[in-house]
């Protein structure tokens, strides 16, 4: 099942299994667009050598983006998710949306490109619509921006192919007023804010907010 719709997918599978682990099941699949295959999100259980679970997409990467002349960004690319090892990822996990959204947000980002001709790239952010509206009950979580993880091996960032090379970003799902720290002073401003704060790109609904008057920025 894994990989079965398009033989291109067959190398994202060997590298996302070469460097985080067995793929253990499959969910989607979203529309991207044109005559390519669904998109499909792939996932890599937690283990005791790596207790958190790993959601990558395949199938973003079938076909390059628009990205403009000249912007030194990938044509290519496949998104991800760090999800804590208490998340809930069985059969049932599609019909909750507690724990069902990560995965509608990775699908529902990765076929931006494909049906609408955007293109997506590092620092990017994506509200969940105008205005922005909470990605789950029980969290203020309401957009995303997409960034290098900082929980997966370098070596996993880029997979280099014949005929393309994909990179691969996380998402990391942003509050309200994080997205409007990054649009008034730009992304390097919040990944510093987050790193200060010792937020990386591991899932946690009820996070901290680092824009907030608690820690000082306004």
């Amino acid at each position: 099942m894994i990989g079965a719709h398009s033989p291109r997918r067959a190398p994202i599978v060997a590298h996302i299994e070469r460097h985080i682990g067995p793929i253990k099941q499959v969910f989607g699949a979203a529309s991207a667009g044109g005559d390519d295959s669904p998109i499909e999100v792939l996932h890599v259980a937690a283990t005791p050598e790596r207790p958190v679970h790993t959601l990558i997409t395949s199938g973003m990467s079938d076909r390059p983006m628009a990205v403009p002349q000249g912007t030194d960004s990938p044509r290519y690319l496949e998104l991800m998710m760090t999800l804590p090892r208490q998340w809930q990822l069985d059969a049932h996990a599609p019909r909750d949306a507690k724990w069902y959204w990560p995965i509608g947000q990775l699908l529902q980002i990765a076929t931006i490109p494909g049906q609408s001709g955007a293109w997506l790239g590092w620092g990017h952010t994506i509200p969940n619509g105008d205005p922005p509206q909470p990605l789950a009950p029980g969290t203020k979580l309401c957009a995303a921006i997409l960034v290098p993880s900082l929980l997966v091996p370098t070596a996993f960032y880029e997979l280099a192919l014949a005929d393309r090379s994909i990179a691969f970003y996380s998402v990391v799902p942003l509050y309200r007023e994080e997205l409007a720290l990054k649009e008034r002073e730009g992304m390097k401003a919040l990944f510093e804010k987050l790193l200060d704060r010792d937020i990386r790109d591991l899932v946690d609904p009820k996070r901290r907010n680092v824009a907030t008057k608690r820690f000082g920025l306004f």
